[in-house]
């Protein structure tokens, strides 16, 4: 009989944290050694008779495995308990894009690396572009596994994902707690600080916040500058993303943000950082001083730290169209075998895929669907267009056709408390105009490999008999829930407002019906 191993304890230098060694490849490699020990003549092993020699065999293991495949670790944080998050695969440590990045994947990180619970995830590289490459995109965890790369998520190094894009993750516990019955490289519990708490810039530097753009070819491009006391200073472009940028572009009186960056490219290296850790809400502020910071000016010590924008006066604008939700939703109930292509896109609950895996007759199980129609207009003064050029469009081979945004939209249903307890997502196989008003005239259409793309005053129309138009409700027990559409939730593509880009609305479900109601139209 072999027992349960695993192993915890802290690697690198800095803040630098790893997590618990996967127990799995812990027992192969002990298995190995143990193998190769039979072999040896007995009197090799007559001289450790005082003390039991597999107890040798693993210690040695321990101490010359430092670093095992599915490690992860926390990086460029203020302390052990945050960073962004980096795993080691083939024997390289990669970084996480933070697509589809949530509590629910930040939970699982936590617990690998041996902390009670998550505070918080992050996004736009909150503490420091990514270093290294990306090893892990679009991760789905359910919040229950042991380890990140038990969740699902697309191939190992596939991603569309630049340097501003690392997930990371400030873990809750107040220490690191070594679980019972494992080694540790290091015996002694960390203690780390609580999480870094932001104040309105307002209340620190006052209402009226100066600012300028410097350092670009025209003048709606260039690095963040504002004004204090001692003069001209830059921000610190650690998770400044599109939301701080609309803020900006509005604030100088620029039109509308169409990017964001962390970089150097438009100088400022040799300025004093002002203002780091920015972080607006809902990118609707009337100026820079309504959003949050930390007081505490930190700023990663790689050179690409400087926030910059290029602003625009014309955008695009999504809106949800929430009556179409009412009006179309019903439930379907539908065998595993005609959802195998769904699954490849990871249309199903998690429940499909284990029962996929422990079923031998999965494929006559039945999976409950809330289907629906998702309307979306463009509302704007410009065409929206997907992020990734056509050359980068992905081909997914059981459906036949192109991904330009591999999360177009998202689908929760929610509890009374506000919990996820069932979702679905939508990736953009077909952005085109369906339906146009106001004398527009359609100018994108999907077929022939054409140009993807929603015109202004036109719609595109999600229909509710397409793959993956739905929820799976199936583990969702009858009663009342809150119902979430959400486009471009992840704020991939610059638009001039996100505040109608979510329809809220109540559901009812029972056994056999479910009913959609009193929607309202919101920030995602």
């Amino acid at each position: 009989m072999v027992a349960h191993v695993e192993t915890t304890g802290y690697c690198g230098r800095g803040s630098r944290s790893c997590g618990r060694w996967p127990a799995a490849a812990v027992l192969v490699a002990l298995s190995l050694h143990l193998m190769l020990l039979l072999l040896l003549p007995p009197g090799h092993l007559a001289v450790k008779r005082k003390h039991h020699w597999k107890t040798d065999v693993i210690k040695n293991h321990l101490k010359n495995h430092k670093s095992l495949e599915g490690m992860v670790r926390l990086v460029d944080g203020e302390s052990e308990h945050e960073g962004n998050v980096e795993i080691l695969h083939l024997g390289k440590w990669g970084a996480i894009c933070d697509d589809e990045w949530d509590v629910r994947d930040g939970q699982v990180i936590c617990r690998q690396l041996g902390f009670d619970g998550t505070s918080s995830v992050t996004h736009n590289s909150h503490f420091g572009q990514a270093a290294r490459k990306y090893w892990m995109d679009n991760i789905r965890c359910g919040g229950h596994e042991l380890e990140i790369s038990e969740c699902r998520f697309d191939s190992w190094g596939e991603n569309d994902c630049d340097p501003s894009e690392a997930a990371g993750v400030i873990c809750s516990s107040p220490e690191v707690k070594k679980p019972k019955n494992t080694f540790a490289i290091n015996q002694s519990d960390v203690a780390v600080a609580k999480k870094t708490k932001k104040h309105k810039i307002k209340d620190t530097s006052g209402p009226n916040i100066e600012l300028r753009l410097a350092g670009g070819r025209t003048p709606e491009e260039g690095r963040v500058e504002v004004k204090t006391n001692d003069g001209w200073g830059v921000i610190c472009g650690d998770g400044f993303g599109i939301l701080e940028a609309m803020v900006v572009c509005r604030s100088v009186g620029m039109g509308h943000a169409a990017a964001a960056f962390q970089t150097d490219r438009f100088g400022g290296l040799d300025m004093p950082v002002v203002l780091s850790a920015i972080e607006c809400k809902y990118g609707n502020e009337t100026s820079l001083a309504n959003c949050f910071h930390q007081h505490k000016v930190v700023c990663s010590s790689r050179k690409e730290t400087v926030a910059a924008v290029v602003c625009v006066r014309d955008m695009a604008d999504l809106a949800v169209n929430a009556d179409e939700l009412v009006r179309s939703a019903y439930l379907e109930d539908r065998q595993m075998y005609f959802l195998q292509c769904a699954m490849e896109e990871n249309c199903l609950a998690s429940s499909a895929y284990q029962l996929r895996q422990s079923e031998t007759d999965w494929h006559l199980l039945t999976r409950r669907l809330l289907r629906f129609t998702a309307k979306i207009t463009n509302v704007g003064t410009a065409p929206f267009r997907p992020a990734i050029p056509k050359h980068l469009w992905q081909f997914h081979q059981c459906h036949m056709h192109y991904h330009s945004m591999e999360v177009f939209a998202t689908f929760d249903v929610l509890d009374g408390g506000g919990m996820k307890v069932a979702e679905g997502h939508k990736a953009s196989f077909c952005l085109e105009d369906n339906q146009c008003t106001g004398g527009a005239v359609p100018g994108f259409a999907c077929a022939n490999y054409g140009d993807q793309g929603i015109t202004v005053n036109c719609s595109d129309i999600y229909r509710h008999n397409i793959d993956c138009q739905w929820v799976d409700i199936t583990d969702l027990n009858p009663g009342l829930y809150t119902f979430k559409v959400s486009v471009n939730p992840e704020f991939k593509i610059p638009e001039i407002t996100y505040n109608n880009n979510a329809a809220v609305c109540s559901m009812f479900y029972s056994e056999t019906f479910v009913k959609i109601h009193d929607c309202v139209v919101q920030n995602p």
